[in-house]
């Protein structure tokens, strides 16, 4: 098992924690990289090979909310930054284990989506429209992937305090909005979503349960995603768990 982060000290808490639950015969690397760098990531997807020469799952959820507020007072450089990471750093970790996936014949990957991917996250532009693009991301590269026995799909971790959420307060209402800052309120309170569910979730799609589930956005609170082994068949001939487009029709409506 390998896990990064920007710098050294952002590293030192994860591995003291994974370190107190590994069993002797467990392998473990932590590695600083930034996934916005194409460099970066190549040597990071590098040394981690030559550590770890088994690799075959990778996680994608590095990512940043990025400026808070209406498009036009926000800072430009913040918005384009916050792509750069969320979607672009998600793309280039993807493109740089490929090969390796593909020389092996399976691979998993994992892109944590979420916060505003399936619906509009006001005041928070750059983050929700780089969450909706991993999405169409996920779904893109499952289908040129389709037969090689590599999977791709994103996950929704749920509201999970981390430092996102303290970002929001910090901001206060005034950028977020008084609803987005209520909503944080109370997240706080009552304690938010336990990371546990979305590490289960990956845990599954990387043990390889769900082999043959792929290009799909999963809910780790709202799903029954332990029951997707058992609906591969059913998924592979649907848009269950995808990002479309809704029609009249879809409602029930004529519009002909």
């Amino acid at each position: 098992m390998a896990i990064c982060g920007r710098s050294e000290s952002s590293l030192e808490e994860a591995t003291a924690e994974l370190h107190s639950i590994l069993q002797p015969e467990q392998r473990f690397a932590a590695l600083v990289a930034d996934v916005s760098d194409s460099a970066a990531v190549a040597h990071l997807v590098s040394s981690v090979k030559s550590q770890l020469p088994g690799l075959s799952g990778l996680v994608n959820a590095a990512g940043i909310l990025g400026p808070k507020g209406d498009l036009d007072e926000v800072d430009l450089g913040e918005w384009i930054a916050t792509i750069q990471v969320n979607l672009i750093g998600t793309m280039l970790a993807c493109r740089a284990v490929l090969p390796h996936f593909r020389a092996l014949g399976h691979g998993q990957i994992i892109n944590f989506s979420g916060g505003g991917a399936t619906s509009p996250r006001p005041r928070f532009g750059a983050y929700a429209a780089s969450k909706a693009a991993v999405v169409r991301f996920t779904e893109n590269l499952a289908r040129e992937l389709a037969g090689t026995g590599i999977f791709v799909n994103a996950i929704a971790p749920g509201a999970v305090n981390t430092r996102m959420l303290q970002e929001v307060l910090e901001a206060g209402p005034a950028k977020v909005g008084e609803s987005a800052y209520q909503d944080a309120l109370k997240q706080k309170t009552s304690g938010g979503t336990p990371a546990d569910k979305a590490a289960a979730l990956c845990v599954m799609l990387l043990a390889g349960q769900s082999d043959g589930v792929s290009g799909r956005l999963i809910s780790a609170l709202w799903d029954p995603w332990a029951s997707l082994p058992a609906h591969k068949e059913e998924l592979a001939q649907s848009d269950i768990y995808t990002l479309r487009r809704i029609v009249p029709a879809d409602r029930g409506l004529n519009w002909e």
